[in-house]
């Protein structure tokens, strides 16, 4: 009797210690790392009144906005690479260009000087001579005419007035955006992080008026990618779009993410093997402890394997020419244009 309750006493402590394991290693949300950045930003006076925006998505955080020099790009990167449970950083902060110069007026015009030297060398021959000299001189001669003052000089016409600032237009939040790939993506080979190139599939308006036509360059990420194993892991691929090119302009754009995921045949395998790895742990533990409890452990293991062993799962592949769809999650205020980018370019005559 005593034997039996001993063995039940050290099962219960190690199914407790298994249970306490498992809590410990829980690690934080993307909402809790997300937030715990945000904070960090607003703390550092000279990222304050920013729009900076931070995303996180399984251990990858995504850094949006405009910053005024790269050594706020820089802080802001450090600021999230130090947040415990981040793997990656994407910073897409922009630096903002810097004001235009004022036009400097040019000097004014150095004065003319006043011919005083002739004045006082023709004083001073006056002066040296005597008066019986000055008697027998000739006649002086009849004074010259006075030269004619000279017409001022029409004044500059004014510089003309500058061209009126474009007019701007904003693209609501919650506006379709749908692209044509370029690139094409399979989840075997690419990599968190990749940029891929799309364009514009059709063209973006504003009160029925187009702000974007269609067929510019669109830029955007993977933000999360997995591919398919042997075992019943599922391939998946997340998709983001950064910024669209359009009239000579680039624009930072705020789009929610696309997702899919692909088929397996071997649905929970991972937790299968795992669960039995701790029955058999469980069971060494009552054979004998701690060398039985190992054992037991590498024996349910190896069971709860060979049971799940599947073959490769459906990876995920978006050739070149998929149209996919986004939406805006944030206004995108643009330089309107009815031109396409093919727009100026000379084209080909083929007829005779």
């Amino acid at each position: 009797m005593k034997a039996r309750l001993s063995l039940y006493l050290r099962a219960l402590v190690l199914l407790t210690l298994l249970a306490a394991a498992v809590g410990c290693s829980k690690a934080p949300t993307d909402a809790q790392i997300a937030s715990d950045i945000q904070n960090k930003l607003n703390s550092d006076s000279g990222l304050q009144g920013k729009q900076l925006i931070v995303q996180a998505d399984k251990g990858s955080v995504t850094l949006s906005g405009e910053v005024d020099n790269n050594a706020q790009r820089d802080a802001a990167a450090r600021y999230a690479s130090s947040e415990p449970g981040v793997k990656q950083i994407v910073n897409n902060l922009q630096v903002a260009p810097p004001p235009p110069l004022e036009a400097q007026a040019p000097p004014p015009p150095p004065s003319k000087p006043a011919p005083a030297a002739k004045r006082r060398h023709k004083a001073s021959k006056e002066r040296d001579e005597s008066p019986a000299e000055v008697a027998q001189a000739a006649p002086p001669p009849p004074p010259e005419p006075a030269p004619a003052p000279a017409a001022p000089a029409p004044p500059p016409p004014p510089p003309p007035p500058p061209p009126p600032p474009p007019q701007k237009v904003t693209i609501p939040s919650g506006t379709t955006l749908a692209i044509r790939l370029v690139d094409a993506i399979d989840s075997e080979t690419a990599t968190q992080g990749q940029t891929f190139h799309a364009t514009l599939n059709s063209p973006l308006a504003v009160d029925g008026a187009t702000a974007i036509p269609t067929g510019y360059n669109v830029e955007g990420h993977v933000v999360t990618v997995q591919s398919a194993g042997k075992f019943a892991g599922q391939s998946l691929l997340v998709l983001q779009l950064d910024r669209i090119s359009a009239a000579g302009s680039t624009y930072n754009i705020q789009t929610d993410q696309y997702k899919k995921q692909g088929s397996s045949r071997g649905k929970n395998t991972a937790e299968k093997v795992g669960g039995g790895a701790g029955i058999g742990a469980i069971i060494g533990a009552l054979a004998g402890g701690g060398k039985g409890a190992a054992i037991g452990a590498v024996a349910g293991g190896g069971l709860g394997a060979g049971a799940q062993a599947v073959t490769h799962s459906q990876q995920i592949k978006l050739p070149s020419e998929t149209v996919l769809t986004f939406t805006l999650q944030a206004p995108l205020t643009v330089i309107p244009t009815t031109q396409g980018p093919d727009a100026g370019r000379p084209t080909l005559n083929t007829q005779q």
